[in-house]
């Protein structure tokens, strides 16, 4: 066989063989993502808890396991089944409204709301003058509110699964660490020598202190919520802190939905003055807090400026999803020793002889 056709042969099976590999590993592109991000920002731990086991990585890494799934599972898996009671609830107090019609005069709290009472109160007795108009009306906003809650359920029940497929591969990740940190160490020097090695600990450093600005911040809006909560008297303040914790980690919607929510329960019991002390209390306490704390965070830790923490999270949400929180700083990152390193090679040959010549004329 001609030695060219041989070498495009041997071209053409590994190019199959990563195209093979690529297809297989895309569904789980984010979650060994995810997975990876929570080796790194908990490889401390997992360093204490291998020399407590006296360097056994299977306990180690097995111990690692139980402790996120008792951190970030069992908490989600609650919130799961409020939800669904939640769901449960409200279908079972629609339901009479489907089938008996409005009552014939409205509540008191709607009645009196500013402004828009009266309006809300003639539209009520039309809608009972008119049974086919209300049932019309019922249909409309029931449908979209049943699918948004059955949505919602699957979402959680989605991310719950991914959660658990996570800390699975968070367990096999650690067991072999030693194996991984040496090969990400020779290649990283095999392909940029002292360059790599730094930008090794970059990006470490960056996930890192990502992670700690998503965590901490997220922690501060619950305990500024459960304050709040516990002020307003709003019942469950422990599933709604715990609530409130994990929402803030969500990107756009954040923890509006918790206070927000329970601000219109106050409302619903008559107790308009704390709703509105919710609301605000959501708006310039809770909410405010992920504006700034989040990037001072992020920049403290991950040593990057301002502009490229805020331009990274939002930007990798966009474009990545959930897991550009991390890849959108630690890529700007990159790019950013990258470009100072061109700078500081290429600077002193090509910008000081222009600028001598200058100064010469």
């Amino acid at each position: 066989m001609n030695p060219g056709h041989k070498q495009l042969i041997q071209i053409a099976l590994v190019a199959l063989l990563l195209i093979g590999c690529i297809a297989v590993l895309l569904p789980f592109t984010g979650t060994l993502l995810f997975a990876i991000v929570i080796c790194v920002t908990t490889l401390p731990i997992r360093n204490r808890l291998l020399r407590l086991c006296r360097g056994r990585s299977n306990l180690a890494a097995l111990l690692v396991s139980i402790l996120l799934l008792l951190l970030l599972v069992a908490p989600m898996a609650l919130l799961s089944g409020s939800l669904a009671d939640g769901v449960e609830i409200a279908i079972r107090y629609l339901k009479p409204l489907m089938e008996h019609g409005l009552p014939a005069t409205p509540p008191a709290w709607l009645i009196s709301m500013p402004i828009v009472g009266t309006d809300i109160a003639s539209y009520w007795h039309e809608l009972i003058e008119s049974r086919e108009e209300m049932n019309n009306l019922l249909r409309q906003f029931l449908d979209p509110t049943r699918k948004l809650a059955l949505a919602a359920v699957a979402l959680f029940a989605q991310g719950l699964l991914q959660l658990v497929l996570v800390i699975f591969f968070v367990f096999f990740i650690f067991r072999d660490a030693h194996i991984y940190v040496e090969a990400l160490h020779t290649g990283s020097r095999m392909l940029a020598g002292d360059l790599g090695e730094r930008m090794l600990a970059l990006v470490e450093g960056t996930v890192t202190g990502v992670m700690a600005g998503i965590v901490g911040t997220a922690a501060a809006q619950a305990v500024v919520g459960m304050v709040g909560f516990i002020i307003a008297g709003v019942p469950g303040i422990v599933i709604l802190t715990v609530a409130t914790f994990f929402f803030s980690m969500v990107p756009v919607v954040g923890a509006t939905l918790i206070w927000l929510g329970a601000a219109v329960w106050l409302y619903n019991e008559g107790q308009a003055g704390w709703a509105v002390f919710m609301v605000l209390w959501g708006m310039f306490g809770i909410s405010s807090v992920d504006n700034f704390l989040k990037p001072v965070l992020i920049s403290r830790t991950a040593s990057l400026p301002l502009l490229l923490i805020v331009v990274g999270v939002f930007g990798g949400v966009l474009v990545f999803g959930f897991i550009g929180l991390f890849l959108g700083p630690t890529l700007l990152a990159l790019g950013q020793v990258l470009i100072r390193e061109w700078l500081a090679h290429a600077g002193p040959d090509v910008e000081r002889p222009a600028s001598r010549e200058g100064i010469a004329q």
